[in-house]
């Protein structure tokens, strides 16, 4: 993984001017090459500064969700296994507001489409979906890129302090009410 980014960055140093669309193209491949959204972000950070870096970072976000979008009806067995993945890690009833997807996107080893398919779950439409996907992306590119160089300093009791208020944020921002449709709640054993 690290040989890619090595690589890939390398890719974007020596583009010149074509640096931020080489990038940009560059979150869409991460996807396929396994490389965590938090790593991409951290060198946008580096490579452009915090701005441009939030900038570039967050349009590249933005087409991984939009790609995410076009292929998910495409592909019903990931559709499947997300939703499966869906039920195991939040349950079969729990829907994930906007704000909680925003904060469970900070957290590196959550599943960045499974975010997606939350979200797509979440939202009536395409529209709904570019603006839930917007919201929840900016934390995201901004959190990594501004302050993904002194992540790295941090102390394993400020690391403590960050996980424990990421988890006082997901409960107060949760979903209120559940709603289990009739026959899903007195279904048969068989």
């Amino acid at each position: 993984m690290n040989e890619h980014l090595a690589v890939a960055l390398g890719i974007v140093e020596t583009a010149g001017i074509l640096a931020p669309i080489a990038f940009i193209l560059f979150h869409v491949l991460r996807q396929f090459l396994f490389i965590p959204v938090p790593l991409v972000c951290i060198a946008g950070g580096v490579l452009f500064g915090s701005v441009f870096g939030s900038l570039f970072s967050l349009i590249g976000l933005m087409f991984s969700c939009l790609l995410f979008y076009a292929l998910i009806h495409q592909l019903p067995k990931f559709h499947s296994k997300l939703s499966a993945l869906k039920k195991k890690w939040f349950g079969e009833y729990r829907n994930l507001t906007i704000g909680q997807i925003a904060i469970l996107r900070l957290v590196p080893f959550i599943h960045f489409h499974l975010l997606n398919f939350c979200l797509l779950e979440r939202t009536k439409g395409f529209s709904d979906f570019v603006k839930g996907a917007w919201i929840t992306n900016i934390p995201l590119a901004l959190f990594y890129t501004v302050f993904g160089e002194f992540i790295s300093r941090f102390t394993p009791t400020m690391m403590l302090i960050i996980l424990f208020s990421i988890t006082v944020l997901l409960f107060v921002l949760r979903e209120k009410v559940t709603v289990i449709k009739w026959r899903e709640f007195f279904k048969s054993a068989a």
